[in-house]
Parts: C-alpha cells; structure tokens; sequence
C-alpha cells in the first residue's frame, strides 16, 4: 500500500469515527490490499478480503461515507486481518 492508502486506513481506525472519509479513497485502499470488489444492485458493493466477506453500499448522493459504514468497515478489516 502506498502513503495515501495507509492514511486512509489510519483515518478508518481513528477515534472518534471520523465521517468525512471519501468512499472512493476507501475502495482504492482495499483494491490495493489485494480486496475483490464487485458491484451489487443499486449502491451495493461486495468485497471478498482474506476469506472474509462484507457487503456495503456507496453512499450517496453525498461521497463521504458515514459513522456507521466506517464502523463497519473497520470491523471487516480487522476481522480480514488489515489494521493500520
């Protein structure tokens, strides 16, 4: 993983919950830890990262994904074995 990417995974773990993290900065970290993204119906996302599976949606028509997603997305790295 590049600079930005560890940034945005150390944004993801910061507490308080951040929720001004842009999704697609988050998409392009997991693409760059080796995570299969494929695309599910309407804004949902599927991503596949060390046998672990999530579903998620994009958010909209906002680009910043919030507190809960975030939490959730923390819990899947981490249950994916990804911590900053």
């Amino acid at each position: 993983m590049g600079p930005k990417h560890k940034q945005t995974l150390k944004a993801i773990f910061e507490d308080p919950v951040r929720s001004n993290i842009v999704w697609r900065d988050i998409e392009t970290m997991l693409k760059a830890a080796g995570a299969e993204i494929s695309e599910g119906r309407g804004s949902r996302v599927r991503l596949f990262l060390n046998d672990v599976r999530a579903v998620f949606h994009r958010p909209h028509p906002k680009k910043e994904t919030d507190k809960g997603a975030v939490k959730s997305m923390r819990r899947f790295l981490t249950e994916a074995g990804v911590e900053p």
